[in-house]
Parts: C-alpha cells; structure tokens; sequence
C-alpha cells in the first residue's frame, strides 16, 4: 500500500510540475521520507527526478533555449555535484531538518522575488546555477529559485517549462552520479527512483494539455500550501524520529 501511495503522489505531483514548472519534488519527498527514510529518499528523487525533467523536454523539445540552459548548466552542474557530497556527510535527522527548513524558507523568499520584478541574463543565469545547483545537491528541490529565475531571463509558456527542465537535467543526473559514486545509489534504490519517476513522466504528459490554464493566484497559493505541509512534516519527522 505504501508503495501504492508513492505511486499516486507521484502521478499527481508530475501533473501539477507539468503545469507550473514545479512542485514533483517538494510534493513527493515528504512520502519517501515517509516510506524509505531520508538517507534513501533523496537518492532515489534524484532519480525520480532526472525523469521529471526528462518528460518535460521531450513534450515541450522545440522550445528549450540551450544558451539559457548551457550558461545555468555549466555552473550548477559541478556545483550540484558538491552538494551531493556534502549531504552524503550530513546525519540523516539534519537532513530532514535542513529539507523541511528550506521548504519553508522558500515561501516568503518567492513572496519577495515575485514583489521584485528583476531582469536577468545570461551573467545572472550562470551565478543562479552555482548557487542553486549547490543547494540542488543538499536538499529535494530548488524549483522555487529556479523557476523565477528563468521567468526574470523572459522565458514563458512551454520555453520556461522546457528550458527549466533541460537545466535542471543536468544538476540531477550530476547529483545522482555522486551518489552513486559514493555508494549511496545502490541498484535497489536506482529501480525505487525509476518506478517513482515513470509516475511523474506520466504525470507530465497529462499537464501538457492543461499548461496556462492555472491562474497565476491559483499556482502561487498552491506551491505556499504545498511547501508548508511539506517543510512542516519534515520536520515533524526529524521531530520525532
């Protein structure tokens, strides 16, 4: 059942990120935490993760902006690589607690992007992907910081939802080698990723028909109530583990 469960979720948050360019990530990995633990759960989003963004450009590939993904990738890339490394060094109840924090964190930081109407460039894009790639490898998502970045670059409709996939991409399948290579991507939790990520690709070919259907209020109160309820069950967990 709980394995059900993860599969549902995961059906669910890929439509929802499908649609507003986020969300698979911070809605899926209260439930791996839940059924996996933290140590496991991240890895396997990782995973999970790398499919997401892969549905996302192959529905939406004519669109992608490569200069914009080359300029956020050849930064973020190395960048989500050592965060990667600095989680594998992290006790399994800070990593909880970290996640959860952040989660919250982000909501009145995406309140305060939002009130700042920035322009950014290639420039900002590269210095984005550093930072963001960093906290890409420590915790489950960063799509809250990544997406208003691309949307100040000027990006919209299937451009911002496939140029945000295709540099995210890359930060993920770095991540994921790092665990690997440090012996936290065993091939148990690889085929626990690769069953929650077909979920979300699924997800993410059943939002393409639905893209710029959401108003713009009804997706800013969703990612706040998604973030909260799940920065604030992590910490629970962290909690009372």
């Amino acid at each position: 059942m709980g394995f059900l469960f993860v599969l549902i979720v995961g059906l669910v948050a890929g439509t929802i990120s499908g649609i507003v360019g986020t969300g698979s990530s911070i809605m899926l990995m209260p439930v791996l935490v839940y059924q996996y633990g933290p140590k496991q759960a991240v890895p396997i989003m990782a995973v999970a993760a790398v499919m997401a963004n892969l549905s996302r450009i192959l529905a939406w590939w004519r669109e992608v902006d490569w200069r914009a993904c080359a300029a956020y990738s050849v930064t973020g890339i190395p960048a989500a690589a050592l965060g990667a490394r600095t989680l594998l060094a992290l006790p399994s109840r800070a990593v909880d607690i970290a996640i959860g924090m952040f989660l919250i964190a982000m909501v009145p930081v995406r309140h305060w992007l939002a009130q700042h109407r920035l322009k950014a460039n290639l420039w900002h894009l590269m210095i984005g992907g550093a930072l963001i790639g960093y906290l890409t490898g420590i915790v489950a998502s960063t799509g809250p910081l990544s997406v208003p970045l691309f949307l100040f670059y000027g990006l919209s409709k299937g451009a911002f939802l496939a140029t945000e996939a295709a540099s995210s991409l890359g930060l993920y399948v770095s991540k994921s080698v790092t665990f690997e290579r440090f012996g936290a991507l065993t091939p148990d939790i690889a085929l626990k990723g690769l069953i929650a990520g077909a979920s979300l690709m699924a997800g993410a070919f059943i939002a393409k028909r639905f893209v710029l259907q959401l108003k713009p209020d009804a997706f800013r109160l969703i990612m706040d109530a998604i973030m909260l309820a799940a920065g604030v069950s992590l910490l629970w967990s962290a909690a009372t583990s």
